[in-house]
């Protein structure tokens, strides 16, 4: 099996966990769009649910798919979030942001009961830091804020430079919500928790991929099979 069969094994295996009735958050990125793919199938047999994407690329799949769909004003509460990773720690602490979705994906993972996370084995870690952390910036003064995040890196012990995230066309990567991306390249982050704090206090940062006490399952799946943790309480 290649990385691609494992991402959609951890769909399918959380998917499981969807009941009749549930409002789902269904997240960005390769991971999610398999269990996308995989609920849309299941509500063309006849599950009912409704959905709250987190990015217009997701809307646009669930859709194509028949997914019914809501939005957090209208459905401020969610059952369970469905998302992918970039890193996952064993404390199920998270890089996100790869995709570029990190404040909506955020946002839903906060507004729902619990949020379980698809992975291939590749992306289980004993450490977070190796995959750059994306942080989500306003345009304004980005070269300011690039060097406040990376004193406030310095700072918690995670140095390294940040990048400003540009698309195939050269151009500054612009989220949904019309935000800049600094990728930090840290390689460790030893306390994701300090780091977190830290940039959450620099004006010009609006959100930052490091999610910490959100996710409560992992579903990793790789060549020994797919292993659900679940986080105690």
């Amino acid at each position: 099996m290649n990385t691609d069969d494992y991402k959609r094994q951890a769909a399918a295996r959380a998917l499981e966990f969807v009941e009749p009735g549930m409002r789902l958050g269904l997240g960005t990125g390769s991971t999610a769009a398999h269990f996308v793919d995989l609920l849309g199938a299941r509500v063309r047999a006849g599950l009912d649910v409704v959905g709250v994407p987190t990015s217009q690329t997701t809307r646009a799949q669930a859709e194509r798919l028949g997914v019914t769909l809501t939005t957090l004003d209208d459905t401020p509460e969610l059952d369970l979030t469905v998302d992918g990773a970039d890193e996952v720690a064993p404390d199920l602490s998270l890089i996100k942001g790869g995709g570029g979705a990190l404040l909506c994906e955020k946002i839903v993972a906060a507004a729902s009961a619990r949020m379980i996370v698809i992975a291939d084995h590749s992306k289980w870690v004993a450490l977070l830091g190796h995959f750059p952390l994306p942080v989500e910036v306003v345009p304004f003064g980005v070269a300011a804020t690039r060097r406040a995040v990376e004193a406030a890196a310095a700072e918690a012990d995670a140095p390294g430079p940040a990048q400003l995230r540009r698309g195939q066309d050269g151009h500054p990567f612009v989220t949904d919500s019309g935000h800049f991306i600094l990728d930090a390249a840290l390689q460790r982050i030893p306390r994701p928790d300090v780091l977190a704090a830290r940039l959450a206090g620099i004006p010009g940062v609006v959100e930052h991929g490091l999610f910490i006490g959100l996710a409560r399952t992992a579903v990793i799946a790789g060549p020994e099979g797919v292993d659900v943790i679940e986080m105690p309480g």
